[in-house]
């Protein structure tokens, strides 16, 4: 036994720069397990910085001052947040307790609408399976409405930390974006002299990742603005609310898109019934998701990460269940951080004792 955690340990860990990099990865994953609360602001601002970095390094290659470059991709930041929070912020908020409200209503006619299959469908839906499912969906509304009313009890801190983010976010993103070259010159000063693994596997973090999370962001803000477009055009209430879970739902891979259809099918039965206009909905939010996924997906990461659908979807289930909604965001580079680990792990192979 204790040959076998020998070997083992001299094949994957007898390099030093791999005990460097795995102390180096527990640290960083221990500190974010244990201070990612405390530590929220500062990596928000971290990864709004990294994302805006890929336009002042194109500004900059078309030579404009670094601190012209920093100002320009600020300013366009500060005003992307502003028209954020003045306009649809308010937006959001306004559908959002405006369906709160209906719920009931919806809830009734939807349970009527139920109540009917037996009827139609006898050899396929039961009156009691019909009780049961109506049962079930008011215990859901139920859980919602609980949540609200806490939610608005607990509104005042609540407050008070946007407002804390709101506040320090903008100036973390600035100075991490001013004082990129010295941050990064400080924390390479505390990296050991001889580091061509962690530089090999930084390249390959910085290539991949990079290029994933820019082209999630932009395939969110292209699949929520089509999707309201649509939305608005075809009169579907609630339009900026499912928008916006439409463009959230692309950062889950196959379940996202999944998800999303039932509250925009619910939404539009509710409002039309099943209508005509029902039917252009839905078709124009099919072709959406087909595009999305045939044409956007290819064309924004043409260096797609090679991973497969289970272990993407191994990796959402676990980064998700540690870190919500930003480990789910993150699961795919974080994923891809460790098969670029993996691959780029020395090894030493073992030695074959010759046959006599």
């Amino acid at each position: 036994m204790f040959k076998v955690l020998r070997d083992w340990i001299q094949r994957y860990f007898s390099d030093e720069e791999a005990v460097v990099l795995a102390v180096l990865l527990f640290l960083a994953f221990t500190a974010v397990l244990t201070l990612g609360g405390m530590l929220a602001p500062v990596l928000a601002g971290m990864v709004l910085a990294y994302l805006m970095q890929g336009l002042v390094t194109t500004l900059e290659r078309l030579r404009l001052p670094g601190a012209a470059a920093v100002g320009l991709v600020f300013a366009l930041f500060m005003g992307l947040l502003l028209v954020f929070i003045v306009i649809v912020v308010p937006l959001l908020w306004h559908q959002l307790i405006t369906l709160f409200n209906e719920l009931p209503g919806m809830l009734a006619k939807w349970q009527s609408l139920l109540l009917l299959l037996p009827e139609r469908y006898p050899h396929l839906v039961s009156d009691e399976q019909v009780l049961q499912a109506i049962e079930v969906a008011r215990g859901e509304i139920g859980k919602f409405g609980q949540w609200a009313l806490t939610f608005s009890l607990s509104s005042l801190p609540l407050l008070v930390n946007i407002m804390i983010y709101l506040v320090l976010v903008p100036i973390l993103v600035f100075f991490f974006l001013k004082d990129r070259a010295m941050i990064g010159r400080w924390v390479s000063g505390y990296l050991p002299r001889e580091r061509a693994l962690i530089t090999r596997v930084a390249e390959e973090m910085n290539r991949q990742i990079a290029n994933y999370i820019r082209g999630k962001v932009i395939e969110i803000i292209i699949c929520g603005g089509v999707t309201y477009i649509a939305f608005i055009a075809l009169d579907l209430n609630y339009a900026a609310l499912l928008a916006l879970l439409v463009g959230i739902s692309v950062v889950v891979p196959y379940v996202g898109a999944v998800v999303v259809t039932v509250p925009v099918t619910l939404i539009a039965l509710f409002q039309w019934g099943w209508s005509d206009q029902f039917i252009y909905l839905m078709a124009v939010y099919g072709i959406i998701q087909t595009l999305d996924g045939n044409v956007l997906v290819p064309l924004l990461f043409s260096e797609a990460v090679n991973l497969h659908p289970v272990a993407i979807i191994c990796a959402v289930l676990l980064f998700g269940g540690l870190w919500g909604f930003w480990g789910v965001f993150f699961a795919i580079p974080l994923a891809t951080l460790f098969k670029a680990v993996l691959d780029a792990w020395p090894r030493q192979e073992p030695v074959v004792a010759p046959l006599l």
